[in-house]
């Protein structure tokens, strides 16, 4: 019997698995790093033992520390979660040297799936179906595109897609010094690139008796940057025959290993019907809620039973309905997805409603830093439909109050109402082939001129009075206030009122029907229209039903602008310099990496924006920058003079025309 369990691990999942633990009765144990140390998941947990430091490889990583503070916390049990140590066997087997219970499948298991190309060599011997690896020196043209994938990990870390044979040296250096930073591991290897495949996977579940479950099949194909990003169940389009060799290949898959507990057969999807294996996680997926939402299941609850040596019953329950899930990040998917980071000001979702699930590892105040993974939020909603369950999930998340960061709301809204989403028209170059419509790049600007008066009149109500700011007996002045939208765009509001109430430049005839400091009421053409207002210092968050509208309030007299140097280049994100690609007196084109920094557990490239010389270069490797530090100065190169400015600034050879010449009548 567990009776006291640390988990590995921070964040959301932490906190999910506390959330059963406290149902079976079982006491709970958190780690933390130190910038965790106010986190929702150390509050409650019922112990917390500190690991001293920020980096992963210095807290999270190391299983020594771990299995020490399991010890002096009194936990008969350590869940690694996901991410982090989960797939470590290593660290799975110092838990058992320990006299611990590993809740997870053993290390034997684990090692044979914790190198990605040994694992299709096995799963290939067992009759699952595989992509064969392509040998880098043997390449040719009629192998590409190719994918750089790290044997040690997942995640889309240590993933790259190749084009030309060209870049084969550079990407799988490039792709194994991100798998070394992130799990430890720079083993790399390659595969055939199915541009429109789809990725499909099964949930597993194993008890020590023989018995395997088999729980339906995810579709993850919504991916940016090779992360998932919209999972769900079943996946659509699927005709029972398909859904049966899926079950059947990963039940192979399992019982080819002797796999215990639960995991996931990943396989990917051709238009053709055909799959192929890609890799097996020995451990619990970030979208395991959408399968517990359509089974009923608590896979972990089942985790810990399987772990105590309980038996599974013969069959699993049958599934009821659709569930889809929506990965929530602090991003910014306008500007190639780079993290945020800061104080999130407030994360709410609508209350009170039936299928709709949240687990979230941050709270409305919690600081998101640059050390771990950029997800706030995991967002699941349950219907008897998809159509229904992609409705609710896309209502819920454009209803949301989320304050301080930019994120992926908007992005994952679109995604969830688009014809061809709605359709099961999926792949995983889904959001690649609808940029245009799911990353528009002005955005939706409709809101922001009365989103920017409901922000002026918001701040008029929180002064004194009994009538509001800037109320005259006579004809005066107007109320201006100076807002900057979050795309830099600036706005004036212009109001002021009169007797017949409030007159507003640019919205004749809008009425003002209620106004206090967090909510304005206006009507315009008939329509009535609620905006909630919060104010966080200068900037402030206006919600509607149809999304939010951030604004930065400007000063009526702007300060000077501090100078830069022409040409300067400034860190797009909190983060650790890894590595340059240049040094000064450098000539470089545009586009070429100049330096790549880490931030949040993935690798950015910092490029060059035209042609020219690096003048300076301040950034050094291993150097922790902060958001706008300089980094380089990149001199443009002088563009190349036109054909008819060269014909304009030539010497005239000609001979002069004489004016009395006949050729000067």
């Amino acid at each position: 019997m567990i009776n006291s369990l640390l988990v590995a691990n921070r964040g959301e999942i932490a906190r999910r698995i506390f959330r059963s633990c406290r149902e079976l009765g079982i006491a709970t144990v958190a780690v933390y790093a130190d910038p965790d140390a106010g986190a929702p998941h150390v509050r409650e947990a019922d112990t917390a033992v500190r690991l001293p430091g920020a980096a992963p490889a210095d807290t999270y990583l190391r299983a020594d520390l771990l299995v020490r503070a399991a010890l002096a916390a009194g936990a008969d049990a350590v869940h690694p979660g996901y991410g982090f140590l989960s797939e470590d066997p290593a660290f799975a087997r110092a838990v058992l040297a320990a006299g611990l219970t590993w809740v997870g499948p053993s290390p034997e298991a684990m090692a044979a799936m914790g190198s990605k190309s040994a694992a299709k060599r096995l799963m290939a011997e067992a009759g699952v179906p595989v992509l064969a690896p392509v040998d880098p020196a043997g390449a040719t043209a009629a192998d590409l595109p190719l994918l750089v994938k790290a044997t040690a990990g997942g995640g889309g870390r240590g993933m790259r897609v190749i084009r030309e044979l060209a870049s084969i040296k550079t990407e799988l250096a490039a792709a194994s010094a991100e798998a070394a930073a992130a799990f430890g591991n720079g083993e790399v290897f390659l595969e055939p690139y199915l541009e429109s495949g789809r990725h499909v996977e099964v949930q597993l579940l194993a008890d020590p008796h023989g018995t395997v479950w088999a729980l339906g099949e995810r579709d993850c194909s919504v991916q940016r940057r090779h992360q998932k990003v919209i999972e769900e169940t079943p996946a659509p389009g699927l005709d029972p025959a398909l859904r049966a060799r899926l079950a059947e290949a990963a039940t192979a898959a399992a019982r080819a290993i002797d796999y215990t507990g639960a995991g996931t057969a990943e396989f990917l999807l051709a238009p053709d019907g055909r799959f192929f294996f890609l890799e097996m996680n020995t451990r619990l997926q970030v979208e395991h809620p959408v399968t517990e939402c359509v089974t009923g299941l608590d896979l972990v609850a089942l985790q810990l039973s399987v772990a105590e040596g309980e038996a599974l019953p013969a069959e699993p329950p049958a599934p009821r309905g659709h569930a889809i899930e929506a990965r929530l990040y602090a991003e910014d998917p306008a500007a190639n997805w780079q993290p945020q980071s800061g104080i999130l000001h407030r994360i709410e979702f609508p209350p009170g409603r039936d299928g709709l699930r949240i687990d979230s590892g941050v709270e409305s105040g919690s600081t998101v830093g640059v050390h771990y993974d950029a997800m706030l939020a995991k967002v699941i909603a349950w219907a008897p439909t998809r159509a229904a369950a992609a409705r609710r999930l896309a209502d819920a998340l454009a209803r949301a109050r989320i304050h301080g960061l930019t994120t992926n709301r908007d992005l994952l809204v679109r995604v969830l109402r688009h014809p061809a989403f709605l359709a099961g028209e999926l792949s995983t170059a889904f959001l690649a082939e609808h940029a245009g419509d799911l990353l528009p790049e002005t955005g939706d600007k409709r809101e922001l001129p009365l989103a920017a008066l409901a922000a002026a009149l918001a701040d008029a109500a929180t002064r004194p009075g009994p009538l509001p700011s800037g109320w005259r007996n006579l004809p005066s002045q107007s109320q201006v206030k100076r807002y900057q939208a979050d795309d830099g765009e600036e706005l004036t509001v212009s109001y002021r009122f009169a007797r017949d109430g409030l007159r507003a430049e640019g919205h004749p005839g809008v009425r003002l029907l209620a106004a206090t400091a967090d909510q304005v009421t206006l009507e315009l053409d008939g329509l009535r229209r609620t905006f909630q207002v919060a104010t966080y210092g200068s900037r402030i968050e206006v919600d509607v039903p149809s999304g939010s509208v951030s604004l930065t309030a400007l000063p009526r007299f702007p300060e000077p602008v501090e100078q830069r140097a022409p040409g300067a280049l400034l860190a797009p994100m909190p983060g650790t310099v890894i590595r340059l690609a240049v040094a000064v007196g450098d000539q470089v084109a545009a586009g070429r990496p100049l330096l790549w920094l880490e931030a949040m557990k993935m690798e950015h490239q910092v490029t060059a924006p035209v042609d020219g010389t690096v003048t300076e270069l301040r950034a050094t490797a291993g150097q922790q920058v902060d958001l706008g530090t300089l980094l380089a100065v990149l001199e443009p190169s002088a563009p190349e003079p036109s054909a008819a400015e060269l014909d304009a600034t030539a010497p005239n050879t000609a001979e002069p025309v004489h004016p009395t010449s006949p050729e000067a009548s």
